[in-house]
């Protein structure tokens, strides 16, 4: 498994993302002062956002009916959560856009490859903390158990 969002399961059989882009923004709105350079005041964050992106070969992995799945899930128009197979938890993400090319077709117009483009915006609700609090007990209690082993520099977003 590479990531789960909420009960969607990325990985190689289903929707393997190759790249993943992370955006975190801040907010710092300016005042303008006569003769002065503008006056600038931290407000808290801003948009994060991910881009998954990759490459279907629908005779090795996933294909469009797995793609369906995710515009399925941007059509409930829910927050879900993001967790990497490592055990980190991003917080809670909604689906905004989800981009599709296929090439290289078989006769009866079935692609032989798709790549694909996932957006998501963070969307954490006064749930998170609370989440984010049972996943790391939940993680420990693995570890504890000798079930799982976490990487260098591993943590929570």
């Amino acid at each position: 498994m590479m990531m789960t969002l909420g009960m969607f399961v990325f990985e190689v059989k289903s929707l393997p993302y190759q790249q993943l882009q992370r955006s975190t923004q801040w907010r710092h709105p300016s005042q303008s002062r006569i003769g002065q350079r503008p006056a600038y005041q931290y407000v808290g964050p801003g948009d994060d956002t991910i881009a998954l992106t990759g490459t279907l070969l629908p005779e090795i992995t996933g294909g469009r009916v797995t793609l369906d799945d995710v515009r399925i899930m941007a059509d409930e128009g829910k927050a879900w959560p993001l967790i990497e197979g490592s055990g980190r938890v991003y917080g809670f993400w909604s689906i905004t856009g989800v981009e599709e090319t296929s090439t290289a077709f078989f006769s009866d117009g079935v692609p032989r490859k798709i790549d694909f483009t996932i957006n998501l915006v963070r969307v954490d609700d006064d749930d998170f903390q609370a989440f984010r609090d049972q996943a790391a007990t939940s993680r420990d209690a693995a570890i504890g158990l000798g079930l799982y082993q976490p990487r260098r520099n591993e943590g929570v977003a």
